[in-house]
């Protein structure tokens, strides 16, 4: 598949398809006439990228986590590691927020109740 072709079907932005290339990680096909031709373990990888934006990776992260999936399974404990690390920064996020709420929940209260009294 062309480049355009996978952006059209999987609905990806051709500018994330080429930070994809610039990264190297296209190695199973060479580049012909000027074009990548996508096999199906670059979309595999592609929804790999995909899914690792969706849970807050930035492209940094993103780029090291393929680059290490690419050298293979003994990888494994370093990618597990960068998994963690953003659950970790997910939960402390979420339980910020839950502490933000809790506070608007508490200014609410006083206030209804402040207004009950007038």
């Amino acid at each position: 598949m062309t480049m355009k072709e996978v952006s059209e079907r999987y609905h990806i932005p051709i500018k994330m398809l080429k930070e994809y290339e610039s990264w190297g990680l296209c190695y199973a096909v060479k580049k012909t006439a000027g074009t990548w031709p996508y096999d199906d373990l670059d979309i595999q990888r592609l929804s790999m990228i995909m899914t690792l934006k969706d849970i807050g990776f930035n492209k940094n992260e993103v780029e090291a986590y393929m680059r290490l999936e690419s050298e293979g399974e003994h990888t494994w404990p370093d990618r597990i590691r960068m998994l963690e690390q953003r659950r970790g920064k997910t939960l402390d996020e979420i339980h910020l927020k839950e502490k933000q709420i809790a506070y608007m929940d508490y200014l609410r209260h006083e206030m209804k109740k402040d207004k009950d009294n007038v």
